[in-house]
C-alpha cells in the first residue's frame, strides 16, 4: 500500500533527479521534492538516489502533490495551535500551518456571521483533514479534542485573572480555551460584545464547575468598573472646562444617555472622585476642585 498521502509526514526515497527538485517515492507513486522545499545544506553535494528522507505531502499551488522537508505543526493525525494569515468571504481563512502554502478553512466550518470569523494574527487549535475533493483543509478542534488536552480546575481558581483563545461561539456564549489549560464558558451576560473565534480575551474566572470546567467573565471587576466609569466622568468635565450639569440627584435616563451607565454606576464612580478630593457637588452641577 502506498505511503503516498497528501497531509502526512512520511519517509520516501529519492528516486531520480530532475532540473528542478527531485522525485521521491515510495516504490510505487513518485512525487516532486522542489529545490525551493529542500532544507538549506541537506542534499547538497551528496550522491542522494536511493537516501530515504522525511518530508511533509501537500498539494501545490497548481493543485499537484508536492513534498517539503519543512515539517508543519499539524497534520492529518496531530493538533496544534496555528496562526490566521488572510480571510476571504467568499471562501473562509487561510491558515499558516508552517510551511510555505497556507491552508484554508473553509466558510463552511465556521460561523455564519463572519464578524465572528477569526482575524489574521488569531490562533486556532486545528488539525487536517482531506476534502470531498481529495484536497486538503484545515479543521477546527471540537469539545472531544480540547478535553484531551484541558487540565481539570479547583476552587482555588475563583476569581483569578485567566487569559484564553475562543474556540467557539453560540448565541448563549462562548467557549475559552485558556493559557493555563482549562475549559470555560462565558455566558452572553458575561460580555460586552461577542468575541471572534481565535480571538485572545483577558476575564476572570467566576465558578469552577464539578467536571472541572470553569465559567468566565470578560466583564470588569465593579472596582474595575467604577475606574472606567469615573474616567468617562472626567472626560467629559474637561471637556467642558470642569464642570458639568449633573449630579447625585440627575435623572438617570439622563446619566444612561450621557454617560451610558446606570445611575447606581454613576454615584458610586462620583462618590469615588469625591472621596479622593477630584470633584465637589453644588446645586445641581458638578465642579473640579482647584487644581485639579
Amino acid at each position: 500500500m502506498t505511503n503516498i498521502k497528501p497531509g502526512t509526514i512520511t519517509s520516501l526515497h529519492v528516486s531520480h533527479e530532475a532540473p528542478f527538485g527531485y522525485f521521491l517515492t515510495d516504490g510505487e507513486t513518485e512525487v516532486l521534492l522542489h529545490h525551493n522545499e529542500i532544507k538549506e545544506g541537506l542534499l547538497e553535494g551528496e550522491v542522494i538516489e536511493g537516501k530515504k528522507i522525511s518530508v511533509f505531502l501537500y498539494h501545490d499551488r497548481q493543485g499537484r502533490l508536492a513534498a517539503t522537508m519543512t515539517l508543519p505543526t499539524i497534520t492529518l493525525d496531530t493538533f496544534g495551535w496555528a496562526k490566521i494569515v488572510e480571510v476571504k468571504s467568499d471562501f473562509g481563512v487561510f491558515v499558516d500551518i508552517g510551511i510555505d502554502k497556507a491552508i484554508l478553512l473553509s466558510k463552511d466550518d465556521l460561523p455564519p456571521l463572519e464578524t465572528v470569523w477569526p482575524k489574521v494574527d488569531d490562533e486556532v487549535y486545528c488539525t487536517l483533514e482531506i476534502g470531498h475533493n481529495g484536497r486538503l483543509f484545515v479543521k477546527l478542534a471540537k469539545e472531544v479534542d480540547f478535553l484531551e488536552i484541558a487540565n481539570s480546575a479547583d476552587h482555588s481558581l475563583m476569581n483569578k485573572n485567566v487569559t484564553g483563545r475562543i474556540y467557539r461561539t453560540l448565541y448563549v456564549g462562548s467557549f475559552i480555551f485558556t493559557d493555563d489549560g482549562y475549559l470555560g464558558f462565558i455566558h452572553e451576560s458575561e460580555r460586552k460584545e461577542e468575541p471572534r473565534i481565535g480571538e485572545k480575551v483577558s476575564g476572570r474566572i467566576i465558578g469552577v464547575k464539578e467536571d472541572g470546567t470553569v465559567n468566565v467573565s470578560l466583564l470588569p471587576r465593579k472596582h474595575e468598573a467604577m475606574g472606567d466609569d469615573a474616567e468617562k466622568i472626567v472626560d467629559y468635565m474637561e471637556s467642558r472646562n470642569g464642570a458639568m450639569p449633573y449630579w447625585d440627584k440627575s435623572d438617570p435616563d439622563d446619566i444612561e444617555a450621557r454617560f451610558g451607565m446606570s445611575k447606581g454606576a454613576f454615584k458610586r464612580a462620583l462618590g469615588r472622585l469625591m472621596k479622593e478630593g477630584k470633584v465637589y457637588q453644588e446645586k445641581g452641577w458638578t465642579y473640579f476642585k482647584k487644581g485639579e
